[in-house]
């Protein structure tokens, strides 16, 4: 029998942020779209960047040490608390929200550039809905975004309590084992979250767990806002 997913952010990150130490360091895909995109911009405290879903803030660490003007936000005090921490221990400064991101508290068309790395597969496919139609409204016109998302050839795949078509939660084995709730996508699926998007370019990154005994796959997805 499926169950429902609660709408905002899931208390189960204050509980793993309060009690786990997280990644320090951006991936490889988030660096390259940084670079890629902005590293030509003249003066890059001119462009405002916005991480949803931050985290303890090793994005937003990144991007605030490359001189550009950064926003995050967080469902979790703890992970908020220690982003700023961090920041101030080494002279950085960023905009930094306990908050939803369905209901992100930005002005229309504030950003320059959207990123979010495998935060959002840990909502329902409603409240991914509304969290896309946030970042077309706070991301300016033809601005690019970026996410990733696990796919559903990853360990842990149909391993806890079905909540939604491709959607488990109490995940008991893989790397989103003790999490809370994920979203797995098909590439048919991704596409249909995107279609409000434009010139989305999707890519695989994988790596395998316990000596090559399991695969680990996201989806990196690279697009646009819509030019108004």
């Amino acid at each position: 029998m499926s169950q429902s997913v609660a709408v905002g952010p899931d208390p189960v990150w204050e509980q793993i942020f309060s009690t786990r130490e997280w990644g320090k360091y951006p991936p490889e895909h988030v660096v390259r779209f940084v670079a890629r995109t902005f590293y030509r911009v003249p003066d890059r405290s001119h462009v405002r960047l916005l991480e949803i879903g931050c985290g303890p803030g090793a994005n937003v660490w990144f991007m605030a040490r490359e001189g550009f003007s950064v926003c995050g936000i967080d469902g979790s005090p703890t992970a908020i608390r220690k982003a700023g921490e961090r920041l101030a221990n080494e002279g950085l400064t960023a905009d930094l929200r306990v908050g939803d991101n369905a209901a992100l508290p930005w002005p229309n068309d504030t950003f320059d550039g959207v990123l979010e790395n495998v935060s959002l597969c840990c909502n329902g496919s409603e409240s991914i809905r509304a969290a896309l139609a946030e970042v077309r409204r706070v991301l300016k016109p033809d601005a690019p975004f970026q996410a990733s998302f696990f796919t559903t050839r990853t360990w842990g795949y149909g391993a806890g309590t079905t909540v939604e078509p491709d959607g488990f939660r109490d995940i008991t084995e893989g790397p989103l084992a003790g999490t809370g709730f994920c979203l797995f996508l098909t590439r048919e699926r991704l596409t249909e979250f995107f279609k409000e998007f434009a010139n989305a370019s999707v890519e695989r990154i994988s790596w395998t767990m316990e000596n090559g005994k399991h695969l680990v796959e996201q989806f990196v997805i690279t697009c646009r806002n819509r030019e108004t």
